[in-house]
């Protein structure tokens, strides 16, 4: 794949970003795959943090977008699975926790950097740290196991599942008092754009994304062996991003008073670098996991049910940064997820 559809990739992420932004969601967040996973699973009511509970139209826009690319574009649908779930439900689960600790994915890493918000930069260096630690396993014989096929039937089950929970989500399903489904009355999670904006700015974006295979992890990994294409798709992210917040008003350039973000630089780094270990040991960043099981890679479901388990447990357990900062268990959790991912990574090295 040549650069151009990276730069194009890029491009589509930031104006969609800055405009969902614009439209009303959080500041800087106009698509988080990792924050929007979590609103997702306090809607489902897996965790009661009110703040942050709204089933993101985003997200399913990112699964219906691959589903469309790759089935009347690239012609690539085709469903697999393989034998590693049980390694990717804890490596989405530790990338969820780390996220949450920087406070976002590497997608939001890089449009926080293009609405003016230094603080990510600690973000985004600790990614890369984490995919070059990544890079050294699999110099030295780390992979997964290989994918199967598996029916066509079985592929579409994820894209089924994704309608019915927009269709629970237009339709505000009740099954009970005060829920399911949650919707925040406050906070980040009340803050949204109109649902057909969201879905269709997330189907576009996973559409370009399938096309050009275009994957945050990917960008530096090849970086890494002095290949920068798929990076000029994280500039492009920046910059993009950048102008258009520019031209709507909502660049802020400096370290503080960022929207939901904080300022502390070693956890910033730190979480991020175990969030980049376990997206380059699961082969992929939250957002092209998402795109992925548009196209029937049941893997990657297991990847993303791992990060809505993450983050449950991040908010159930009191584990995941505020604007005024990391919380007192956090620490913990970041040192027992590198334990985590290192026994996963040595585990899987196969002998030449």
């Amino acid at each position: 794949m040549n650069t151009k559809w990276f730069i194009i990739s890029g491009a589509v992420l930031g104006i969609v970003a800055a405009l969902l932004v614009y439209a009303g969601n959080p500041g800087n967040m106009g698509v988080c795959a990792a924050c929007f996973l979590r609103d997702t699973t306090g809607a489902l009511g897996f965790h009661k943090a009110a703040v942050v509970q709204y089933i993101r139209p985003e997200i399913i826009g990112l699964v219906l977008g691959g589903f469309i690319a790759s089935v009347f574009w690239t012609k690539e649908f085709a469903p697999k699975s393989n034998s590693s779930a049980f390694s990717s439900l804890f490596l989405g689960m530790f990338a969820m926790i780390g996220t949450l600790v920087f406070l976002g994915c590497p997608w939001r890493a890089f449009l926080r950097l293009g609405g003016g918000d230094m603080t990510a930069i600690a973000g985004v260096l600790g990614l890369g740290a984490g995919v070059f630690i990544g890079t050294i396993f699999k110099k030295r014989g780390y992979a997964v196991s290989e994918s199967v096929s598996v029916s066509k039937m079985a592929g579409a089950l994820p894209i089924i599942f994704s309608v019915v929970l927009l269709l629970a989500l237009v339709f505000g399903l009740k099954l009970g008092e005060n829920g399911p489904i949650f919707s925040s009355l406050k906070g980040p999670g009340s803050q949204h754009a109109a649902i057909i904006l969201s879905l269709l700015g997330g189907a576009l974006i996973g559409i370009v994304m399938h096309k050009s295979k275009f994957c945050s992890v990917g960008a530096f990994a090849r970086a890494f062996r002095g290949d920068f294409s798929m990076f000029m798709g994280v500039v492009s992210v920046v910059v993009f991003a950048g102008v258009v917040n520019l031209a709507l008003g909502q660049f802020k350039l400096g370290f503080e008073g960022q929207p939901i973000a904080h300022n502390d630089f070693v956890w910033n780094f730190l979480g991020m670098v175990l969030a980049g270990l376990c997206f380059s040991l699961s082969e992929g960043c939250p957002g092209k996991h998402l795109v992925q099981i548009g196209t029937g890679n049941l893997g990657s479901v297991i990847f993303v049910i791992g990060m809505m388990a993450g983050g449950a447990i991040a908010h159930n357990f009191l584990l995941a940064s505020s604007a005024a900062g990391i919380t007192a268990y956090a620490p913990w959790a970041v040192g027992f997820g590198f334990l985590v991912a290192f026994y996963i990574g040595i585990s899987n090295l196969k002998k030449a």
